[in-house]
């Protein structure tokens, strides 16, 4: 990886002396194969692979997360044609296309269409049609499709972001109706800033709603249609792990809004032998009574998202501790917890900021122990040092 860097900088240096080399596009292939062994491990791999300016690298789908999307579809009974409407660098429409007769790949920008020409047939897409062209003007003269995906941009017209479905580009919500007539199975990816409640009120006749993180960081939620749609659309919470797409090691929780609404909270002020952490999928759904009902332990605060047991629950979506202590911060807790030197310190309900109390602990980041600033279902705050579980 340092040698990489090492010869950019070089090219870039010695640019003057190699005046009928374009060095630019020579620096933008190095830049992005680098950042493709990590992100896109198979473009790494794939001999001939032509990479794009850096800002479509960094906005496009990992590899990890299109891997996801296409086990969305592999139940599918028909897959002859598929039609990506936003194209872009065409992660997800390489990654899903493949498994389709057809594809169908439709992009505004002239330079991505090239190199969707040029990269798909390496990575294995069988027939492939690429439109230079918006969206909207292609979808009225579009047949109907076994598969739609449509990722809309998150930025207005001037480049600012925005965070309203119905202010993306295109505006999904307007044309729901029209996609959902022309499709077997639709895909919105969204972005995962968006709430939740407002996703699911925003588009009817949704079937499901996936939330998605990579190593518990949220990335993308996606919208899914069909002919099961229900009024009480499945809400998928996932977590994906490593780099590699693996359904065993993938953290999944199903849950819908009645189901949480109707459950009832368990709570505790006592905590336990074991301490559980949602993952970010769970933190996003909002899921925090139903899965106390799911798993069969209490939670400590209603506004705390932490849950303890005695007996281990090894499914559980999220981090498992183990809880070695409870401290307060009076003179003798302050003590007890200066004499670790180095703690993880999460804050949960509790105030203040992290910083300011690792400050006051005069305590390190990082080692094995695990600090939870937290408050209990008795107004108590307390510290709870732990070590991971799994």
């Amino acid at each position: 990886m340092k040698k990489a860097k090492t010869d950019i900088h070089d090219l870039a240096l010695k640019a003057h002396r190699h005046p009928d080399v374009d060095v630019q596009q020579l620096i933008r292939q190095q830049q992005g194969q680098q950042l493709a062994e990590q992100k896109l491990p198979l473009w790494a791999s794939t001999e001939g692979i032509i990479y794009p300016h850096h800002l479509s690298l960094e906005q496009c789908s990992s590899q990890l997360t299109a891997a996801y999307k296409a086990s969305l579809i592999a139940a599918m009974p028909v897959k002859d044609t598929m039609t990506d409407l936003t194209g872009g660098f065409g992660v997800d429409a390489a990654i899903i296309g493949r498994h389709f007769s057809h594809l169908t790949f439709v992009e505004q920008n002239a330079e991505l269409c090239d190199l969707a020409r040029h990269n798909l047939p390496l990575l294995g897409v069988r027939q492939l049609d690429v439109v230079n062209c918006d969206c909207t003007t292609y979808i009225p003269q579009m047949s109907r499709q076994n598969l739609l995906f449509i990722d809309p941009a998150r930025r207005d017209k001037n480049g600012r972001r925005t965070f309203a479905i119905s202010d993306c580009t295109p505006d999904v919500c307007q044309l729901l109706p029209h996609l959902m007539r022309l499709s077997d199975r639709l895909i919105i990816k969204l972005s995962p800033m968006l709430d939740v409640t407002s996703v699911v009120n925003s588009l009817p006749g949704l079937t499901e709603l996936h939330i998605v993180s990579v190593n518990n960081e949220c990335k993308e939620l996606l919208a899914i249609f069909d002919e099961t749609a229900t009024l009480d659309p499945p809400i998928v919470c996932v977590n994906l792990k490593g780099t590699d797409f693996n359904p065993s090691t993938t953290q999944s929780y199903t849950f819908t809004k009645s189901s949480e609404q109707s459950s009832s909270g368990i709570y505790t002020s006592t905590v336990l032998q074991y301490l559980y952490e949602p993952n970010a999928s769970i933190m996003k759904g909002g899921c925090f009574r139903s899965i106390t009902q799911t798993y069969g332990f209490r939670q400590l605060h209603p506004n705390s998202h932490l849950y303890t047991s005695d007996t281990l629950v090894a499914d559980f979506p999220g981090r498992i501790f183990r809880v070695e202590g409870i401290h307060t911060l009076n003179k003798g807790g302050v003590r007890e917890l200066q004499a670790l030197k180095k703690a993880n310190i999460s804050l949960r309900n509790f105030p203040g900021k992290t910083d300011d109390l690792r400050k006051r602990l005069h305590l390190s980041d990082g080692g094995d122990t695990y600090l939870f600033a937290t408050t209990l279902d008795d107004n108590r705050r307390v510290l709870i040092q732990c070590r991971k579980e799994n």
